[in-house]
């Protein structure tokens, strides 16, 4: 029987064969839902689904897009907001 906190489904189930030809569950934790455009709500390419410790590490370049607005617009709503803020 698992911990009791291990029993909700919380953590995912991963299926663990060992060396000694032993199945063993480990439990992980779930990866967050990836990010959204805040404008249409596209989801964002370029941006990793890590848990924030993971994401602690990373290099900044690869936590999100290196471009205006990167991280928060897909690229299609950059271009409309950039042409928009031009012609004003």
């Amino acid at each position: 029987m698992p911990r009791p906190n291990k029993r909700s489904r919380t953590f995912r189930r991963v299926y663990v064969k060992t060396p000694s030809g032993e199945n063993l569950i480990h439990y992980k934790r779930r990866k967050p839902k990836a990010a959204h455009c805040a404008n249409c709500g596209e989801v964002l390419h370029g941006i990793s689904r890590e848990l924030p410790y993971k994401m602690k590490s990373m290099p900044k370049s690869q936590k999100r897009p290196e471009r205006i607005f990167g991280g928060n617009l897909c690229s299609n709503c950059t271009k409309r907001e950039i042409i928009e803020r031009t012609r004003q």
